[in-house]
């Protein structure tokens, strides 16, 4: 009975385990709180693949990738590597990671682009024939270089480091070339010196015209060699010989700028060093989308007419981290320029950042939304200038000066409305319209005159507001110290200036019937 009773019990028992299992796993099958306790299923590791890292991992680096080139086929306006000109560019040495939209382009593995330095095909001018003796012409050999890249596109003019080329004028042109060259500047490339290499007279040295995509970067050098041009103009220069005077009489008296961007979009310069220009070392004449960064200009302070950089009818430009000592202006800009963007630069020897000459010969003229910003300017004849002549149409607005630091800078605000570069010119009443131009922390020393306000009889200047002036003056040898001088120029004096410039007259011109820029523009 004994054996029986327990074969009874053991019998009960296998029963309700059999029926505790079969309630756990019919509940599991309904979803009632059943987590599996085993290792993460394949569908989480591959979820895991896009965090903390591991995409990179999957080319077999943990460097961040660098931003693709635009596809030779791209649409016009479209910029190298789709980058925004116009935009600051990165700080450097900063990681360019993938952005969190784009961490899906890293799940599956895919060929990495390469960098704007060696992007594509790269053709060597040493290739093609140059021989960087600094003697030897090696023009054609950048021609064929240069055609070779023109008909593959996204991809890399090179000239080497430790060679000197020497280049008579050229133009490296479109519209055919397809889009995203970089010309990678290590070497020097020199201007040559003879009268014949330019004829009766040309306009610029190195042209890129018509083209679409275009960076010009580097450690290298652009030497103008323009000695002979300036000698020409000065007489009792010091290295003057009578071989050299010689010479001099054979030159074209039409200078050449060194290097000039023609009807171009999305042009970036960046790195290089451009001395010793015969007039201008760079130009941007109907260009959009621009930027220039990391770049030093350079000619003696008695270089005539050696402008750093010059801005014709050219859009959406960003210049920064740039060194300029030249012979005139730091930075031009002329008519039919808007959105200008100057921040960080070193301006001196030279005269200053302008805006103009404006209206030429009875021309029309007209500049809008110009910032410059954190500037340095030392021992220029100018700090930041508008300048107009008489007798032109048109109108300067939306000017914003801020943060500029002069240090015995002749004079360091200018509004010139009766702008003459001759010994007189002849008074005429119409004039390129002056409007809207702040003055934000203006401060430093002066040599000559703080403030000049010359404005048009029947266009006043209107608008003008400063903020945050401060300028000492520093008694130079041979110069006579000036009050802040005005006519007809009227704004508001947001704070005390040093020295108080009374002269601005508070307010607007009585009938003033100054257009809008729409209108007139």
């Amino acid at each position: 009975m004994k054996l029986r009773a327990k074969g009874l019990s053991l019998l009960l028992l296998l029963v309700l385990l059999a029926l505790c299992s079969t309630i756990d796993v019919s509940e599991a099958r309904r979803g009632k709180h059943w987590r599996p306790r085993s290792s993460p299923s394949s569908s989480q590791l591959k979820k895991g693949k896009g965090k903390k890292n591991n995409s990179h991992r999957q080319h077999g680096s943990s460097r961040p990738s660098p931003k693709p080139p635009v596809n030779s086929t791209s649409s016009p306006g479209a910029s190298k590597g789709n980058q925004n000109p116009y935009q600051p560019s990165p700080t450097p040495n900063a990681p360019l990671g993938p952005s969190p939209a784009n961490s899906s382009r890293h799940s599956s593995p895919k060929p990495t682009p390469s960098c704007a330095t060696s992007q594509g095909a790269v053709f060597n001018v040493v290739d093609f024939g140059a021989k960087g003796d600094g003697v030897t012409d090696d023009t054609k050999a950048f021609e064929g270089a240069w055609a070779a890249a023109c008909k593959q596109g996204a991809s890399t003019v090179l000239v080497p480091s430790g060679l000197e080329f020497l280049v008579g004028p050229i133009s490296f042109s479109g519209p055919y070339c397809k889009p995203n060259i970089v010309f990678q500047l290590e070497g020097t490339i020199l201007a040559p010196t003879s009268a014949k290499s330019f004829g009766s007279g040309l306009l610029q040295w190195l042209e890129f015209t018509k083209l679409n995509g275009i960076v010009i970067q580097g450690n290298g050098i652009i030497n103008g060699r323009g000695q002979q041009w300036w000698t020409y103009s000065d007489p009792e220069d010091e290295y003057d010989d009578d071989m050299y005077d010689a010479e001099l009489e054979r030159m074209p008296q039409i200078k050449p700028t060194a290097l000039r961007f023609y009807g171009s979009f999305n042009v970036v310069v960046a790195g290089i060093t451009i001395v010793n220009s015969s007039q201008c070392h760079l130009k941007f004449d109907n260009c959009q989308g621009v930027m220039v960064h990391d770049v030093t200009i350079s000619s003696p302070e008695n270089s005539l007419n050696t402008d750093g950089i010059h801005l014709q009818n050219s859009k959406d430009v960003s210049i920064h981290h740039t060194q300029m000592s030249c012979g005139d202006d730091c930075i031009s800009i002329q008519t039919g320029c808007s959105n200008i963007n100057i921040h960080n630069v070193n301006c001196g020897p030279g005269h200053g950042i302008s805006i103009g000459g404006l209206g030429r010969d009875n021309t029309k003229a007209c500049v809008s939304n110009v910032t410059v910003r954190d500037v340095n300017m030392f021992r220029t004849m100018n700090g930041v200038r508008i300048k107009t002549w008489q007798g032109g149409v048109g109108l300067v607005q939306d000017i914003r000066f801020s943060n500029i630091q002069v240090s015995e800078v002749q004079t360091p605000i200018v509004i010139d409305q009766f702008y003459c570069d001759k010994s007189s010119c002849r008074n005429q009443t119409s004039a390129v319209g002056v409007s809207g131009v702040q003055y934000e922390n203006i401060r430093g020393t002066f040599t000559i005159k703080p403030v000049h306000f010359a404005c048009s009889d029947s266009i006043p200047c209107s608008g003008i507001s400063l903020t945050g002036v401060q300028l000492r003056p520093v008694q130079v040898p041979h110069y006579h110290l000036n009050n802040p001088f005005c006519w007809q120029a009227f704004g508001e004096l947001y704070t005390p200036t040093v020295p108080p410039i009374a002269c601005l007259q508070i307010g607007k011109p009585a009938g003033n019937n100054l257009q809008s820029y729409n209108d007139i523009c």
